[in-house]
């Protein structure tokens, strides 16, 4: 994995085209008008490479970000290196969320899957700049309720479930982050996404991978049939989906 560090910075585009063009992450478009405006010039767009770790566990956070596309990882880390998924984050969310609570360090390990673009803004900044942005405050703090009751959800999921229905899960929700049916994902991350061994992976997807659900060749999986994995994934899929989908009907 590469630190956050190493993420590309590139021309940052024009407040005036903040109607979307530039902008793809879910928060930043549902703020008003005056208030995209007001924190704009304070967003660093950047590009993040597969594996970029941008928040690891027990160090202080740096930055924010705001996802346009890919997919980031919440990991917890154990002390002998296991990790176990515990969150997934796209354009819908934002990565850093102790910081907007009064904390300064990360519990948990964030790790982007698959290359992605997204808006870096610095936590100085941003705390230097809150009192201007009320709807972003409150639109965060519905995210982080989403995000803690993902997790919960992947908790029970974790010990529940087989790993071929966990696996069909993980790639429902991703597709549905990303956007796009192909997911550049090797057997080994997967193990450590779903907190198993590789070889149930290898197994879980060749499973998929038969019934014409997938196609997986090395480093990538393709969705191939989406109503099909649905019925293969276990009910977490549905639950979370649903709950997020009630509360965004609901006005802030």
């Amino acid at each position: 994995m590469v630190k956050a560090r190493s993420t590309t910075r590139v021309n940052r585009p024009s407040p005036q085209r903040s109607d979307g063009k530039d902008i793809g992450n879910l928060l930043l478009l549902g703020l008003s008008r005056p208030e995209l405006t007001e924190l704009f010039p304070s967003l660093e767009f950047v590009r993040l490479k597969l594996h970029t770790v941008l928040h690891e566990v027990g160090e202080v956070i740096k930055s924010l970000y705001f996802l346009n596309n890919g997919l980031a990882s919440v990991l917890t880390a154990q002390t002998d290196g296991q990790t176990v998924e515990v969150g997934l984050i796209g354009k819908e969310g934002f990565i850093g969320l102790p910081v907007p609570f009064g904390f300064t360090t990360s519990s948990q390990r964030v790790v982007i899957q698959g290359d992605a673009t997204g808006y870096r803004l610095d936590v100085s900044n941003y705390r230097k700049s809150l009192p201007k942005y009320p709807t972003l405050e409150r639109r965060l703090q519905r995210f982080a309720l989403t995000l803690s009751t993902q997790s919960t959800q992947l908790a029970a999921c974790n010990r529940l479930h087989n790993v071929e229905e966990r696996l069909a899960r993980w790639i429902l929700m991703s597709h549905d982050r990303i956007g796009g049916d192909v997911m550049p994902l090797t057997q080994e991350f997967l193990g450590q996404m779903l907190g198993t061994r590789r070889s149930s992976v290898s197994m879980a997807a060749a499973t998929l991978q038969s019934a014409g659900m997938i196609s997986y060749t090395r480093g990538n999986v393709t969705l191939l049939d989406v109503e099909q994995l649905e019925t293969a994934a276990c009910e977490c899929y549905q639950i979370i989906k649903d709950q997020a989908l009630r509360w965004s009907a609901e006005k802030a």
